[in-house]
């Protein structure tokens, strides 16, 4: 591998996608909504008066306003949009709506080809339900919108299948006309199923070129999905509304926290804690019933805001952790209707969680694809099904149909469904995705896993040290052969996993920095750095250590008590106080071996526990 500088991300591979439609998704008459699907689906279809007007309204805005979702921090940048009006009044201005939007879609995809990245929402028509999906411009939110056929008085039978559906400012805007007092009419599939189209216009193309790196972070998200089970809890309503409340009457403060803390301990309600205020929030729901006592941050909570319109409609609020750090996910039952949103707690930027998901999701190699195509003919017949129905129906192990069921979810075949604990069939592209394609983001990631896997260079890690109030400095060698020497790569991971202070000595480091991503040599680091701790995790409590740092925290009437204990060699240090103080008490203790300190520091650590402390280390 060369040390050259590497391409701008945004130009690495893209997955093309041709969709047709017949026209623009709108208002056809007074009383009628069509959603035109993509052609190549002509089956896929339904038509029914809606029942709940107003809730559909709402739910069909929040599929808006999350594909549009973009929290990073650019500039608006409309030069593209004003060359065109430019080029457009040079022209003549008798074409009509729809001409002019295919002309507008053609020179975007020709002169602004990054700003066509978007997906139209997928539409799965199933027996049960009808469910939607979309993911966000930003890459950090996956939707899913769950309707219940009860939603509609349907006339005649839908036609189940999966389909593309336009999706634009038309659409958007015929939505906001709905009323209670007025009948409105769902429809898709119009030649089908005869619904009147007098007023639509010519078809619409999209040739779009979807970035692989939004491609794959589409996937990986809902094969999370089947890694959130262990960590869940409610929340009613009201305690939604009284955060979504907090967020909106205050701003978040620079280089302060930025997340909520979930306290839960076994057989208690649960506790969200919002930083930096430290604002406790008592959760009206359920008791946890998880096994051990545990602090999960959860990151992405601006990103709840877009629930306002939503919250007359909720019955009950349900979320699945994964850890700390790790996509979340939010399940909102209203009534009929149920949402699914699943935040990445990173946008495209942080890399540093990125990395750490692939390393957390199993591994799909070997037979994988095999037993998905044992599986995929029962799910194509029973649409929907359980973990348990596809082991019985296909005579395979739980740990084989789990193998196979992973591989469908990360390659655009199936979806975990989190409310109902079932994979539902859901073919995201014709003629399917290429794993290979999706397998790395960008080039860098590619070199980095050669780094690793002994293909052109080698990754030894150097040194480990502690930096007090931070985390870990880890620093390491990186021999790449092409280039025929090593560069020092080194960065500083904190406590709930982000990347601070990062450096190598490579020719694309010294040039860019992070601005253009993170170069192969620091990518290599992170993921045997995420490798190693999934090993020590398994190892904790069997293989002495010479090291380790451990936080515990209790709270009561007077605050959140936390203590942090730090043993390395034959020292052990002790910080405890109020997490509000400025100042802690500290104790600094040390010993004739390490053994004596090590034992020191587990001891301390059991009479925390036995004091009803719970460890918040990860």
């Amino acid at each position: 591998m060369s040390d050259q500088p590497q391409s701008d991300p945004s130009q690495d591979s893209r997955t093309p996608v041709d969709l047709r439609y017949q026209g623009q998704s709108g208002r056809v008459d007074d009383d009628t909504l069509q959603l035109f699907a993509d052609d190549h689906d002509e089956a896929v279809g339904f038509q029914g008066t809606v029942q709940d007007p107003i809730r559909v309204r709402e739910l069909f805005t929040l599929l808006y306003e999350t594909v549009k979702s973009d929290l990073r921090y650019v500039p608006k940048d409309r030069s593209a949009y004003l060359a065109f009006q430019q080029q457009r009044r040079a022209k003549s201005a008798s074409r009509s709506a729809i001409e002019s939007q295919r002309e507008y879609f053609e020179w975007l995809r020709k002169n602004d080809p990054l700003a066509w990245l978007i997906l139209d929402p997928v539409v799965t028509a199933h027996p049960d339900r009808l469910v939607f999906e979309v993911f966000s411009k930003d890459e950090g939110a996956y939707l899913r919108m769950d309707l219940d056929w009860s939603l509609l008085k349907l006339k005649g039978d839908p036609k189940y299948g999966t389909t593309n559906v336009d999706y634009g400012e038309a659409l958007y805007k015929a939505v906001q006309d709905m009323r209670g007092h007025r009948e409105t009419t769902l429809a898709m599939g119009a030649e089908s199923l005869g619904v009147k189209t007098e007023g639509v216009s010519a078809a619409i193309e999209k040739h779009i070129e979807i970035p692989n790196s939004w491609l794959h972070g589409f996937l990986q998200v809902q094969s999370a999905a089947t890694l959130a089970d262990e960590i869940r809890f409610d929340m009613a309503p009201m305690d939604l509304y009284n955060l979504l409340r907090h967020l909106r009457l205050n701003a978040d403060q620079k280089g302060k926290g930025r997340s909520i803390r979930a306290e839960l301990i076994p057989g208690e309600r649960p506790r969200l804690v919002l930083e930096p205020w430290e604002l406790v929030l008592e959760v009206d729901g359920a008791p946890y019933e998880g096994k051990d006592a545990q602090v999960v941050r959860i990151w992405g909570r601006r990103r709840l805001m877009l629930l306002q319109r939503i919250l007359p409609f909720l019955d009950k609020v349900e979320v699945c952790l994964i850890g700390s750090g790790m996509p979340c996910f939010w399940i909102f039952h209203c009534g009929p209707a149920t949402l699914t949103l699943g935040m990445t707690g990173y946008i495209a930027s942080n890399w540093s969680q990125t990395v750490h998901l692939d390393v957390m999701l199993p591994s799909t190699d070997g037979d994988a694809k095999d037993h998905w195509a044992a599986i995929e003919p029962h799910l194509d017949k029973a649409y929907t099904a359980s973990l348990k129905d596809l082991t019985a129906a296909t005579g395979l192990s739980k740990k084989d149909a789990t193998a196979g069921l992973q591989w469908a979810c990360r390659n655009g075949e199936a979806i975990f469904d989190l409310g109902t604990d079932t994979y539902r069939r859901r073919p995201l592209l014709h003629g399917g995705v290429d794993p290979e394609a999706l397998r790395f983001r960008n080039p860098a990631e590619r070199h980095a896993q050669d780094l690793l896997e002994g293909r052109g260079g080698s990754v030894k890690i150097k040194t480990t040290a502690e930096v007090p109030g931070r985390g870990m400095e880890y620093t390491a060698e990186v021999a790449v052969e092409a280039d025929q020497r090593e560069y020092e790569t080194s960065f500083q991971l904190t406590d709930d996993g982000r990347v601070y202070r990062a450096n190598c000595t490579c020719a694309h480091f010294r040039d860019h920095g992070l601005k253009e991503g993170p170069c192969a040599h620091l990518l290599a680091l992170r993921i045997l750095l995420a490798e190693k701790e999934k090993e020590l995790r398994a190892q904790r409590g069997t293989k002495k250590r010479k090291a380790e740092t451990r936080t515990y925290v209790r709270r009561d009437d007077t605050g959140e008590e936390v203590h942090t204990l730090r043993f390395r060699h034959e020292e052990l240090k002790v910080q405890w106080g109020l997490r509000t103080d400025l100042k802690h008490r500290r104790q600094r203790l040390r010993f004739n071996s390490v053994d004596e300190a090590r034992q020191a520091f587990l001891a301390r650590a059991a009479e925390l526990e036995a004091r009803g402390f719970m460890n918040a280390t990860e």
